[in-house]
């Protein structure tokens, strides 16, 4: 079977229960909303009484959460904190299943190259992201509908999906990297997602602290940001290509370390 259909269908089941979470996240977020509007109590009252740093844990910004579109802006926090998990296992394991499951002297005996083998992997995980962030963006729009009272907040949606697919991307090849340079490659997974949580407490740290803003550069958690990209004036180009320099890198250390890498059983 071909290397790429393979892989696509070895993930399905994963993908369609991420897809699933994804969407219920949106559902139980709107709901919320929904709570809050309907009781008449307002909930910037209720954040503002919250010590900051509390705030910047809970992703609360300086944003009107009375309406759909700061309202949403705290959500989109919790549903890139999904995608980017979402994508960093899939890229260490996608690497790394091959000798995780002990079934790599299969896939090696046939006449394909391992920058071949590594393309297909790596093609497959690009669908499942792809597939994970439009689920997202036609959950947020379609439920958004629901609640919105004329706010037009489709084409602000939109590049926030363009900075989670360009976050997702970055944070498979971490993935991917650190499965192809370890030499125990199925614990690149755990090592993806602390890098993951590390950055986002950074990120967190630096809402609180802002004496240490210059730090926001290693945290991919602040290149963009809801309230920036929503309410700020979009995509930060300086981050764009930030974010594209890493993930080429990124991927050159993929393929480079995995086709000289020895397989261990």
């Amino acid at each position: 079977m071909n290397i790429f259909l393979k892989e696509l269908k070895s993930h399905r089941k994963s993908l369609i229960f991420w897809s699933i979470g994804v969407f219920f996240m949106v559902v139980s977020g709107m709901a919320k909303y929904d709570a809050y509007s309907s009781s008449g109590q307002s909930i910037n009252d209720l954040v503002a009484d919250m010590p900051q740093s509390l705030r910047a844990v809970l992703g609360f910004g300086a944003v009107d959460l009375s309406k759909v579109s700061g309202y949403y802006s705290l959500l989109f926090l919790y549903l890139l904190l999904m995608a980017t998990i979402h994508a960093a296992m899939l890229g260490a394991t996608i690497i790394a299943k091959e000798e995780r499951d002990k079934t790599f002297e299969f896939l090696f005996v046939k006449p394909v190259s391992r920058t071949t083998i590594i393309t297909a992997k790596l093609s497959a995980a690009f669908v499942n992201i792809v597939v994970f962030n439009l689920v997202t963006y036609v959950s947020s729009i379609s439920l958004i509908a629901r609640y919105n009272t004329g706010e037009a907040v489709n084409g602000d949606i939109g590049l926030l999906m363009v900075g989670m697919f360009i976050l997702q991307l970055l944070f498979m090849v971490i993935g991917s990297a650190l499965a192809a340079v370890k030499k125990k490659a199925k614990a690149a997974a755990s090592a993806a997602t602390g890098i993951l949580l590390l950055t986002y407490m950074l990120s967190i740290a630096i809402d609180i602290n802002e004496q240490i803003e210059g730090l926001k550069y290693l945290t991919p958690f602040k290149y963009f940001e809801a309230k920036d990209v929503m309410f700020g004036g979009g995509l930060d180009v300086v981050f764009v290509i930030l974010s594209a320099v890493l993930i080429t890198v990124l991927s050159f250390v993929t393929y480079s370390f995995y086709k000289k890498r020895d397989l261990h059983v």
